[in-house]
């Protein structure tokens, strides 16, 4: 699987949460789609964290996690661009006592991506 294909994969398995990785992306980067996945692989993990925040139950995103950590098996691009853009960007300025039971869900290859990278976890 390329990018690309994830990229369409999550939009369309995904909406609502694809559309608020949207958001995220317009405000940061303008209107145009991105030509780059990794930018919006990054305002996905933004829109996620604010899920966080606001306390959506994680088993909303529960499914989201699965696909994506499968899909960290497809292509090493998908690899790079899961653990940089997304990974090390979830958790960002969310609350430890919200980020908690996302943490919990959170698939196991995620949560060793997350460690590697940060030396911690969210909620220390």
């Amino acid at each position: 699987m390329s990018l690309d294909e994830l990229y369409e994969e999550v939009r369309s398995k995904f909406p609502p949460i694809a559309e608020a990785a949207d958001r995220h992306y317009e405000r940061q980067f303008g209107s145009e789609p991105p030509v780059y996945p990794y930018s919006w692989f990054e305002s996905l993990a933004n829109a996620l964290n604010l899920e966080m925040s606001r306390g959506t139950d994680p088993r909303v995103h529960r499914d989201l996690l699965a696909h994506l950590e499968r899909a960290l098996n497809s292509s090493e691009k998908v690899f790079q661009c899961l653990d940089v853009a997304f990974v090390e960007n979830l958790f960002w300025q969310v609350p430890t006592a919200k980020a908690i039971p996302y943490w919990q869900h959170l698939p196991a290859r995620f949560k060793a991506l997350f460690e590697a990278f940060h030396h911690r976890t969210p909620v220390q």
